[in-house]
């Protein structure tokens, strides 16, 4: 009985990671087609196909040109950092024990935005800008984590209000460095940066952000099964032989790396971190091994759906924070209505 259930279960899992891939593809084929310039399916299919083929498209050059040099990038760019975003939320959660983690909570994102940020008032370019915003994360995330040390006391709530502390003076250094700014250029470029946006995108973008992102998305699922024993506690772990300083030590680093790396180049988008993990749990548990991939593919889908809607629903694109709010928060909401009632 109990292999025909494991087996019943995989079987649910198989069909569950087949059916998101599939609406994740047809996503991606929805936002080739929408925004201000309307292109029909039929175009869309026939440049990706003679690129993928090799062979010459029946489609015009501006089309073409839609299609691969501004769409396509946002569309893979909206993948790969929704899905980093879910999963550092996902990672964070699972070795700190509390779902209320997130990348925000921690501070990192607004750590990474005070290092874009100083990146952009000093003038470091596209390059030290990454540096900068991996630098604000880290430093960030490892204050928020050295706050219950101080404080000896190892509790989540005194994580969580470490994580409040350090983000208020993030945020208060980034309304600093916002003040120091040239009002006339800098000012105006930080303040939607901040908002986050995908319109600025390029090919090279993705290129310099997918090799960090990617390495550390591989690490984490390769070492997804020791969060599940890092979740258990302290004492469970090392009794387990886990080496919980160190794993948790690399989950935090990834995780961070993943969040500021989205951040250096889309800005700070918030509610991923947060939310996809838990509707992730609700489809199909709490297992980190299961959890893990299942939150790439429903942040990539959710931050995919968030950009094509900006660059739909007004004449001017709206920043995507503002959006993934709008949806995030009763969103969120109904999770936790749907948990309570699980629950009672």
């Amino acid at each position: 009985m109990t292999q025909k259930a494991d087996s019943s279960s995989k079987v649910k899992d198989y069909m569950l990671f087949l059916t998101l891939w599939l609406l994740l593809f047809a996503l991606s084929i929805t936002a080739l087609c929408l925004g201000r310039y309307g292109i029909p399916i039929s175009d869309v299919l026939d440049v990706l196909s003679s690129k993928l083929l090799g062979k010459p498209s029946n489609v015009n050059q501006t089309i073409e040109n839609i299609i691969l040099n501004l769409r396509l990038p946002r569309i893979i760019a909206s993948i790969v950092i929704g899905g980093s975003l879910a999963l550092a939320g996902a990672a964070y959660q699972g070795i700190f024990r509390n779902p209320l983690v997130s990348p925000d909570i921690l501070g990192v994102s607004s750590g990474a935005g005070l290092g874009a940020a100083l990146a952009i008032l000093f003038h470091l370019g596209t390059f030290g800008l990454q540096i900068s915003s991996l630098a604000g994360g880290i430093l960030a995330v490892m204050i928020t984590s050295a706050i219950p040390k101080f404080m000896k006391n190892s509790s989540t709530i005194i994580l969580v209000l470490g994580g409040i502390i350090v983000n208020g003076m993030m945020v208060s250094l980034l309304g600093l460095a916002k003040y120091m700014m040239d009002t006339e250029n800098k000012l105006a470029e930080i303040t939607y940066w901040l908002l986050g946006s995908l319109a600025k995108i390029s090919k090279g973008d993705i290129w310099t952000i997918s090799i960090p992102m990617v390495i550390s998305m591989l690490l984490l699922l390769a070492i997804r099964w020791r969060v599940n024993i890092l979740a258990l506690g302290e004492s469970e772990a090392k009794n387990l032989g886990v080496h919980t300083e160190f794993y948790r030590g690399l989950v935090i680093v990834l995780s961070t790396v993943l969040t500021a790396c989205a951040v250096c180049v889309s800005g700070t988008i918030g509610w991923i971190g947060l939310i996809v993990p838990h509707l992730g749990r609700m489809l199909i548990g709490p297992d980190n091994k299961r959890l893990f991939p299942l939150s790439i593919i429903l942040g990539g889908g959710f931050l995919l759906m968030m950009d094509t809607l900006s660059r739909i629903v007004s004449p001017a694109e709206l920043p995507i924070s503002i959006l993934t709010g709008l949806v995030g928060a009763p969103f969120y909401f109904w999770i936790l209505h749907k948990q309570r009632m699980n629950m009672t």
